[in-house]
């Protein structure tokens, strides 16, 4: 693997990392805001909670080395859990800066799903 693509891997799985972990920490203890947000999108409170707790399990899968399949079913979650953001706040008809934060998250894990190295993949 070129240094750039490991780079590239790391800047990409960090940031990605960072940004599942702030936001699961905020779906966990369900602030108000999230709470209400997640209401007015047309689904429970307590969906918050699983949400986050997957996204811990995830980063940790991504992060940790070995186990190439299980960071195939992360990615795969994360993928899932981003279109699915992005599809939800279509739905309603949120405002353009509603689609920021799951379309960044979206293509960080594209980006760290292709340059990941080769211990790190299935086949």
């Amino acid at each position: 693997m070129k240094k750039r693509d490991k780079i590239i891997y790391w800047i990409a799985t960090i940031w990605l990392s960072l940004g599942m972990v702030s936001t699961a920490i905020v779906q966990i203890i369900r602030m108000d805001e999230e709470v209400k947000k997640i209401n007015d999108l047309g689904y429970p409170a307590y969906f918050l909670t699983i949400i986050g707790i997957w996204k811990l399990l995830g980063v940790v899968a991504v992060l940790v080395p070995k186990f190439p399949l299980l960071k195939e079913w992360a990615y795969a979650g994360f993928f899932f859990l981003t279109t699915g953001a992005i599809f939800t706040h279509f739905a309603v008809r949120d405002g353009a800066v509603d689609y920021f934060g799951p379309a960044l998250l979206l293509v960080l894990t594209i980006i760290s799903w292709i340059y990941r190295p080769a211990g790190r993949r299935t086949a």
